[in-house]
């Protein structure tokens, strides 16, 4: 018989397994160098061979252990909620099939349909290409599509679409799985490990408006792809290396000249970085100064790195003041992790000849792409492709990523494409295996359609940014006289989720590949599709409930023991509505756009609102209250 595991015990088990992996290859990469540093007749080298062996052999078994543990958990059906639009369209293969069994890859094209719940589109094609009529074609395949459980009516429509209109009895089934499961991802296969590098701020430098859209993006993605079951590692490729440090440092020991012993009281590192900045371009001799402190830096002198770290560690707090208004969780990575890393990146590019010299230069042109990637300049020393290259290596050597995800503003696509294209080349990855891709997006723009500044054309601060919605929030709040109903605590908690809330979701709703105006007017607007209208629509949601003095401990076993049918059309239409989350979950996954869920989730509220006007959830019949409570629920 086999051991029945909750999915937080299958996760658990999966991740001691991979850390045993993890451990296992350490410890077998210690023995590969001991050995390769050895001699034959060593009889210590000969017992490491043997220890070599039987890690090898452990970990081959570890990973079949944790093969087997992700098989258990993505096929667990409690753990998956079905996508419709998937299974109607095997319905509709098998159709095509055996009514044209002489057709290979043929297309079928299913979609939401928009006077029944789906509709069948592939009739038109298929019948250019067994030259019959599409009405023809389209009732030869509705002929053939298999007897099943989830249609309850397929009918022809126009040229040659067919309309599918999904069973009640089906719909019933499932809300009530979701009433005893809870909302579930879809099935998306093995378990696989991504990387998403986002935010990356520059140390010494304030957050600004264009970090705006990578941190929410690449948040977002990341609790997507974490709910879906992948293991997510949230990276933040800050700027934490190269020459303007040097400067930092030279400016640091002149202004704080005991900063070795005591901690420099730098309360704005913006205006200390302005002010080093301005000697370096305006002052010789600071500039040596500078030069020389970047090099005792690179050869890791005390001194130089304590000071290095205070900088960071400046610049780390006033980071974090933003990633905790925002609830961002991001694991700190920079550039500086990679330096280690940076000879042998230049060295295996050499060994697969990809490196060109040119004025003492060491260049690497990319597969497709005309401009070179400098990797070492002329006076030795290494650059962001370096970086760049040497962090992609470790992400999949080390980190063991399936896919990599880069939440980086569209300017950046024409040098992270030349990193890939270089990265392939060099056979560091297989793109059929490892997924790595530019998830690019459009600038942030004032009303005035240009980018994003202050009045003085200066770059908006991300600081001010929140503050100002904070400020515009409470007012917003005041004039719904929310300040007379709310206690002071209440008050801030609605002011932050408001404030934060809107400038999330603007920046959400919104395709990410375009450019989008920056509005408060229009994010804090409570019609249509904006964060207040949400928040609105939560709150009556969970309001019905409170009022039919209903508890989830209650619909939770009325749903599992309990008949649960759906009458009226505006009950069926929201359940309808409901069942359509993994499919819209799996498209966002797939491409990586969050906006559909946006608009997934307007459509839910607006079809919850005609559910609503028509269909009381409090009333004198409490069966009919209660099933409706229940799909509320």
């Amino acid at each position: 018989m086999s051991e029945h595991l909750s999915t937080e015990d299958l996760m658990k088990r999966l991740a001691e397994q991979e850390r045993d992996v993890f451990l296992l290859e350490m410890e077998l990469e210690k023995a590969k160098r001991a050995r390769e540093e050895g001699s034959e007749g060593n009889e210590e080298l000969q017992a490491l061979k043997l220890e070599n062996g039987k890690l090898k052999c452990r970990i081959g078994i570890l990973q079949r252990n944790i093969d087997a543990e992700r098989s258990k958990s993505a096929n667990n059906s409690e753990n998956n909620m079905m996508v419709l639009i998937q299974e109607i369209s095997k319905y509709f293969e098998t159709a095509v099939q055996s009514a044209f069994p002489e057709l290979k890859n043929a297309p079928v094209l299913v979609s939401v349909g928009k006077t029944a719940d789906y509709q069948f589109n592939s009739a038109m094609p298929i019948a250019k290409m067994v030259g019959q009529k599409p009405v023809d074609v389209a009732n030869k395949i509705l002929a053939k599509v298999p007897a099943n459980p989830i249609i309850s009516k397929l009918e022809v429509a126009g040229p040659g679409f067919i309309n599918v209109t999904i069973s009640s009895e089906f719909v019933q089934s499932e809300v009530r799985k979701v009433l005893t499961h809870g909302v579930r991802p879809p099935y998306v296969g093995a378990r696989k490990r991504v990387v998403v590098d986002f935010s990356s701020p520059n140390i010494a430098k304030e957050m600004h408006v264009g970090h705006l859209r990578s941190t929410i993006i690449g948040e977002s993605m990341s609790r997507l792809l974490e709910f879906i079951g992948y293991d997510v590692v949230r990276l933040n490729h800050v700027g934490d290396w190269g020459t303007q440090f040097g400067m930092l440092i030279a400016h640091l020991q002149d202004k704080f000249p005991n900063y070795k012993t005591v901690s420099p009281p730098i309360g704005d590192l913006q205006s200390f970085y302005k002010e080093s900045k301005t000697r370096f371009d305006s002052d010789d001799k600071f500039k040596a100064r500078a030069y020389d402190c970047v090099v005792r830096l690179q050869n890791r002198e005390h001194d130089f790195i304590q000071a290095w770290k205070l900088i960071c560690d400046v610049s780390r707090g006033e980071f974090t003041k933003i990633y905790e208004r925002l609830n961002i969780t991001v694991t700190e990575r920079g550039e500086s992790f990679y330096q280690d890393m940076m000879s042998d990146t230049v060295k295996l590019l050499e060994a697969k000849g990809l490196v060109t010299v040119e004025e003492g230069r060491k260049l690497v042109f990319a597969p497709g792409f005309p401009v070179p990637l400098t990797i070492v300049k002329s006076d030795g020393g290494f650059t962001y492709a370096t970086s760049d290259l040497a962090a992609l290596k470790h992400r999949i050597d080390v980190e063991k990523a399936d896919w990599i995800a880069y939440v980086v503003d569209a300017g950046q696509n024409l040098h992270l494409e030349s990193v890939y294209s270089a990265a392939r080349a060099a056979g560091w990855y297989d793109p059929a295996k490892n997924r790595v891709e530019h998830t690019f997006f459009g600038v942030v723009q004032g009303e005035d359609g240009k980018k994003f500044k202050t009045r003085s054309g200066d770059t908006v601060r991300l600081v001010d940014l929140l503050d100002e919605g904070m400020h515009r929030s409470l007012a917003k709040l005041k004039e719904k006289e929310r300040d007379k109903v709310l206690t002071p605590e209440e008050l801030k908690a609605a002011q932050e989720a408001v404030a934060y809330g809107c400038i999330k979701y603007a920046d959400l709703s919104h395709n990410r590949t375009q450019d989008y105006v920056f509005s408060f007017d229009k994010m804090l607007d409570d019609k249509g599709n904006t964060a207040p209208y949400m928040l609105y629509a939560y709150t009556r949601i969970r309001s019905i409930a409170r009022t039919a003095n209903v508890s989830e401990a209650k619909l939770t076993e009325a749903a599992q023991t309990g008949n649960f049918t759906l009458q009226h059309p505006k009950e069926l239409k929201l359940a309808m509505c409901l069942l359509k989350l993994p499919e819209v979950i799996l498209r966002a996954m797939e491409m990586l756009m969050l906006h559909g869920i946006c608009e997934y989730m307007y459509e839910v509220a607006a079809t919850f609102t005609e559910f609503y006007d028509k269909c009381y959830c409090v009333q004198k019949d409490p069966k009919t209250g209660e099933r409706r409570v229940r799909l509320r629920e």
